[in-house]
């Protein structure tokens, strides 16, 4: 796939791919995820995860997300995240492959996520789960800055 079909697939500007190829750019999350969705790989290839590389942190527009683990198994590979997300802040990300589904358990403040069209509600010790093959926000509401952990399941194809 050339660098302009993939920007025109991911959604991203072929000038923002150019500069990331030859590290005069520094990706979003959003970048990053749009582009792994649409290669159809875990977020932990682009981060270059290796078994040094948890504590990796990635932030998007409004999500802090520390790499705590990236597991293997013989149908899907997992990343375990502590993610933040700041009182009044909110995130849309691009849609992951098919069949990826995102797992997260809040334990502070309270947290509106899931699909973007239909978000659920969650807050201290609750948990939400949603396919994620769709786009998706993360908003925390109120006055309290979110702290969660983030599961993403990536089903190998």
């Amino acid at each position: 796939m050339s660098l302009s079909e993939l920007a025109r697939r991911a959604g991203v500007g072929k000038a923002t791919l150019s500069g990331l190829e030859n590290g005069t750019r520094n990706p979003t999350l959003e970048t990053l995820w749009s582009v792994t969705a649409e290669l159809g790989v875990p977020l932990a290839v682009a981060l270059g995860t290796a078994p040094a590389a948890p504590g990796t942190t990635i932030r998007g527009t409004a999500v802090a997300a520390v790499l705590l683990e990236v597991f293997e198994e013989r149908e899907a590979t997992y990343e375990l995240y502590r993610m933040t997300v700041p009182a009044g802040a909110a995130q849309t990300s691009p849609a992951h492959h098919r069949g990826v589904t995102e797992h997260i358990t809040v334990f502070a403040g309270t947290l509106r996520v899931g699909p973007a069209d239909r978000p659920l509600t969650a807050g201290p010790g609750e948990h939400i789960s949603w396919v994620s093959d769709v786009p998706h926000s993360y908003e925390a509401l109120g006055t309290q800055d979110v702290h969660a952990t983030l599961l993403i399941r990536y089903p190998h194809r």
